[in-house]
């Protein structure tokens, strides 16, 4: 990893702003007045060391990411952040679709159709959005 003056923190916010937009900005303000601690800890930690490392452009970590919480079967409001997050850094709707769809064969059927109910929401505020 490159060394860089700017710091965790810093770095995690311009890439939680990148890739989720809004949206991230909304989780990390809904924890201001239980959990700011555990608000840094998602700027620093996921965002600043892990989103922020070389190796994996933000497209391909976001398939892994709709992946894994697709699987989990029991994070549906991080999927949608997720999902949106996807739109963001250049997934089609197809490719999200087809990413959850491919999870059926390893979570099951439950865990995909849980995934896809959660794509087709984002999905239809986002049409909305922008009508």
């Amino acid at each position: 990893m490159t060394q860089s003056s700017e710091s965790r923190f810093e770095r995690g916010a311009r890439a939680l702003f990148e890739i989720d937009g809004a949206g991230g900005q909304k989780v990390v303000d809904s924890l201001a007045d239980i959990a700011p601690d555990f608000a840094r800890y998602i700027i620093e930690f996921p965002f600043g060391d892990i989103y922020s490392r070389p190796g994996l452009d933000l497209r391909s970590r976001e398939i892994a990411t709709i992946a894994a919480l697709t699987a989990l079967g029991n994070a549906t409001p991080q999927l949608k952040v997720h999902i949106q997050a996807g739109l963001n850094v250049g997934l089609s709707r197809n490719e999200i679709v087809e990413i959850i769809m491919q999870m059926a064969v390893y979570a099951g059927f439950p865990a995909a159709l849980n995934g896809l109910f959660a794509a087709k929401e984002v999905f239809q505020q986002e049409h909305s959005l922008a009508a």
